[in-house]
């Protein structure tokens, strides 16, 4: 994540907020609280997404190379009395070494450099358990939809159905395109995004 964000999570203010994306309610919905769930939340800013899972009884690791996001998760799991294995890491560089149940990540993704995705990809496929889930939101370049006015050059767009091509040969239970509204900038303008849940069977 640029470091334009160490400044936005400086604020005592949470940025994006506490609430959960509602792709997590899926999740929980597809592997319930009952088992030993290890859930891993890539590039997971101030930790909304993390929190909501510990609050659901998984195990929850969380990394994001902003190191404010880092310390505001830390500040935002204690003060929801949820503990969280959370470090500062560069999804270019970091590569697992243990599986997880659930791989998630919301807006993180095209923070990956075009030249690396198949090999970041790969290791997330590798190190997800059979039966896990790989689950992704990705902003999309559209043709239609100018480039955000807060973009920061390290952001790297995808298309649609580049997501769709790394899983292709996982059983896909949602794979789904949507345009929305935002005003992240103080400017209105759109984003296009693609979300994936994938199961490795």
């Amino acid at each position: 994540m640029p470091g334009s964000y160490e400044e936005k999570y400086k604020s005592k203010i949470n940025f994006f907020g506490l609430k959960p994306s509602p792709l997590c309610f899926k999740i929980l919905w597809t592997m319930p609280f009952g088992q030993k769930i290890k859930l891993l939340d890539l590039g997971c800013g101030e930790g909304r997404n993390a929190i909501f899972f510990a609050k659901n009884g998984y195990e929850v690791t969380a990394f994001d190379l902003a190191k404010m996001g880092v310390e505001k998760t830390m500040k935002n799991a204690k003060k929801a009395g949820v503990k969280i294995n959370v470090f500062q890491a560069d999804m270019n560089e970091y590569r697992l070494k243990e599986k997880f149940d659930v791989i998630f990540s919301i807006g993180a993704l095209h923070y990956i450099k075009p030249q690396l995705r198949k090999d970041v990809l790969d290791n997330y496929r590798d190190f997800t358990v059979d039966g896990g889930l790989n689950v992704h939101s990705v902003i999309l370049q559209k043709p239609f939809i100018p480039r955000a006015p807060d973009a920061e050059d390290t952001a790297h767009l995808w298309h649609s159905g580049d997501l769709f091509s790394y899983f292709s040969d996982w059983q896909i239970d949602l794979c789904e395109e949507e345009i929305f509204d935002c005003n992240s900038s103080g400017v209105p303008h759109k984003h296009a995004v693609n979300r994936i849940i994938a199961k490795k069977i």
